[in-house]
């Protein structure tokens, strides 16, 4: 499907951000060089009657961005946890694509669940209710199950959603050759690899038997931790479609006034969910990359509830320990022992400065202490730390785009819980705890009885095993290339996060 029809599907993407009037809105709301503001305007007024109309009803940004389909939507949610970025009043009107988007009718709801599941539904649920969410995937009804009386959720996803995702995808993916083939300084970014690994998640995301599993296991990590919880799937009753698991009542994350009227604490609800994020990443390796406000809710108890276990993340016990270092260095404003660690990691070059590069660090994390978050300029940040990457040759990590993504959004949500959140201090704890049991003396001793459990088990066979290794290697092997990516800045807050989300998907 990657052919010269692509070219329609990006005009049209103009012409409809045109014909919306939402390309003026998003510029401005960016605060776009005029450059660029003109180049877009000449490009897109001459194509606007390709545009799609969308829903008169909504706002420009979002009429423009639903009109386009899910995976636009899915960077318009992204967008929404982001007033910092692109103002109060876009990023409002933006968190109407988190789960307000029309749904499809429950009859067409109904049907699916009998076909995957192969019952009747009022063989399964005595209620089915009309949708209670919907989103650019899939669409939630409350029901209850006929067996038991539990109230559930269950989860359909949108008919022929696949199709469109892959539409929208096989443009992203003529884009960012285009991108290659014009700008060949864009190449470190590696625009390709960023689409694959894109295609790669919402393809999985687009299995709700993947999501029931992730769901599963998730739970299994959190069950102790305190204010958190995650509804448990209900396998019999879920498939490649069809996810069902149970009901959890709470007060959406993204309405302060009803989180407000219940009693609870913003500023200890926004503390917290960066906490948990950030536990999740470097404890478990194994952390929710979906965590907009859609996807979040607060319980009568005050605890959060996760939902929509879609996109997750995976970090391997290495770059755990390097991320955390880096963090812990940050913290304690040790920009010389940051730098070191990119260098001992291969994240920049061995040929650069690590001076140089010490004082780039410094530059980005000095505003940020002891300053509260609404006196901090994301955009300013967020142009600095471009010419950081350009500097020092960093290259996109594309394993690690959902971390780039997801500490986006968290910080957004703290925010927009508390405006004041200082991200250094609510990190603290988190990072000190992780250091203490993972990096030090006790963590090399446990490192160490690893490799002798390893060797044991292998010791018999070391002899052999070198020798015709030695035999094979007739010359040395090339070095690898170091590669360096902005991804360990991201639980840094502010614009260290911003970086990602720009690199992860504006590609």
């Amino acid at each position: 499907m990657r052919g010269p029809h692509n070219i329609i599907r990006l005009v049209r993407t103009l012409a409809t951000l045109e014909r919306s009037g939402a390309i003026g809105v998003v510029l401005e709301a960016m605060d776009a060089p005029p450059r660029l503001r003109l180049a877009a305007r000449v490009l897109g007024w001459p194509f606007k009657w390709l545009g799609l109309k969308g829903d008169p009803a909504l706002p420009p940004a979002t009429r423009a961005l639903t009109a386009l389909g899910p995976a636009y939507i899915k960077f318009g949610q992204i967008l929404s946890t982001r007033p910092d970025i692109v103002g109060d009043e876009l990023a409002l009107q933006l968190k109407y694509l988190q789960d307000k988007l029309p749904p499809f009718p429950v009859e067409v709801a109904k049907r699916m669940v009998a076909e995957e599941l192969a019952l009747p539904v009022d063989q399964m649920f005595s209620e089915f209710s009309e949708p209670v969410a919907a989103a650019s995937i899939a669409q939630v009804h409350r029901a209850r199950l006929v067996d038991t009386g539990q109230e559930v959720a269950v989860k359909v996803l949108r008919p022929g959603i696949e199709r469109a995702f892959r539409k929208d995808i096989d443009a992203f993916y003529f884009a960012a050759r285009v991108i290659e083939t014009l700008s060949p300084a864009s190449r470190r970014l590696h625009p390709m690899e960023v689409i694959r690994h894109f295609e790669g998640v919402v393809m999985g995301e687009l299995d709700l038997r993947l999501e029931s599993a992730a769901a599963a296991e998730f739970s299994a990590n959190t069950e102790k931790d305190e204010g958190f919880q995650v509804p448990a799937p209900i396998w019999h009753l879920s498939s490649r479609q069809v996810m069902t698991m149970g009901w959890a009542e709470g007060v959406s994350m993204a309405d302060n006034l009803a989180i407000d009227a219940a009693g609870h604490d913003r500023t200890l609800l926004g503390a917290r969910v960066l906490q948990l994020f950030l536990q999740h990443a470097l404890r478990d390796g194994y952390f929710h990359a979906d965590m907009h406000q859609g996807n979040l809710k607060v319980a009568a108890s005050g605890n959060i509830i996760a939902y929509d276990f879609g996109i997750m993340g995976r970090l391997d016990e290495y770059t755990r320990r390097v991320y955390a270092e880096i963090l812990f260095g940050f913290i304690r404003k040790d920009y010389r022992r940051v730098a070191e660690v990119h260098f001992e990691a291969g994240y920049v070059p061995a040929d650069r400065d690590i001076d140089e590069f010490a004082r780039a660090l410094r530059v980005v994390g000095e505003p940020i202490f002891g300053m509260d978050a609404s006196r901090i300029s994301m955009a300013r940040l967020l142009s600095y730390l471009f010419e950081v990457t350009e500097k020092f040759g960093m290259e996109t990590r594309t394993e690690l785009i959902l971390l780039q993504r997801t500490m986006v959004v968290v910080e957004g949500v703290a925010r927009g819980l508390d405006p004041h959140i200082n991200i250094w201090q609510v990190a603290r704890p988190i990072v000190e705890s992780y250091i203490a049991q993972n990096v030090g003396p006790r963590a090399l001793l446990r490192d160490l009885g690893k490799t002798m459990r390893v060797l044991a088990r292998f010791g018999p066979k070391l002899p052999g095993m070198v020798e015709s290794r030695l035999i094979q290697q007739t010359e040395p092997a090339p070095a690898p290339r170091p590669v360096l990516h902005p991804v360990i800045w991201m639980g840094l807050g502010g614009g260290f996060v911003a970086l990602g989300v720009a690199l992860g998907s504006l590609l």
